[in-house]
């Protein structure tokens, strides 16, 4: 058995999406003792930023003329795609950055389509666990309903694009108990961190089993 754990959080040390993630993790080797965990963390260890382009860019360029540079990129978006595909059950722990998916997400994304290939439904029936933190809160009736442009995307590759079996954790407030003006939302954000944490473990339990 092989789970494959991706984080994407500059903040590890602190980060309200590893916390979650790290129980949803913690359920399922609980049941697979001895199993593999695959990590890639995003955060701390970005892919480079030109590496998508040279991929791509390899593909219309005959195999003879493509650059060192250009099969090196290659070559990562092979190996990037074949972690993600060679897993039984996925955890990926993703925070909202600016309101938009994380650039480090999105590079990764990126390669690993160049990798496989724009059609290939890499988590087919694949079990997989997506935390998502958000600082604020953008929920309906909220005054920034509507402005989280990092969910909907995460959802439409990882379930939509890749066909994953796709359970989403979504952690809302974070950013309550340390800024100022969000005093009021504390209960609120307390209340939810407390879900979060039950969902998780309900969750890793859950992905354990399947």
């Amino acid at each position: 058995m092989n789970l494959f754990r991706l984080d994407a959080s500059i903040l590890p040390s602190a980060s309200a999406s590893a916390e979650i993630a790290d129980i949803v993790e913690t359920e399922w080797t609980a049941a697979h003792p001895g199993a593999t965990v695959t990590r890639r963390h995003l955060g701390t260890d970005a892919l480079p930023a030109d590496a998508w382009t040279l991929a791509t860019t390899a593909g219309f360029t005959p195999e003879g003329e493509r650059t060192s540079a250009q099969r090196e990129a290659l070559a990562l978006g092979a190996a990037l795609a074949e972690e993600v595909q060679s897993a039984d059950a996925v955890v990926m722990a993703v925070p909202l950055y600016n309101y938009g998916v994380s650039q480090h997400f999105k590079t990764w994304v990126d390669l690993v389509i160049a990798g496989a290939g724009p059609t290939t439904p890499l988590l087919k029936a694949t079990p997989t666990v997506l935390v998502t933190s958000l600082g604020g809160g953008y929920g309906p009736g909220t005054p920034r309903e509507g402005w989280d442009h990092s969910t909907p995307y995460l959802e439409r590759i990882l379930a939509d694009h890749w066909e994953a079996d796709l359970t989403v954790i979504k952690r809302e407030l974070t950013l309550a108990a340390t800024t100022p003006g969000m005093e009021g939302l504390r209960d609120l954000a307390a209340q939810l961190h407390t879900d979060a944490l039950t969902t998780a473990r309900e969750t890793g339990k859950s992905l354990a089993g399947r």
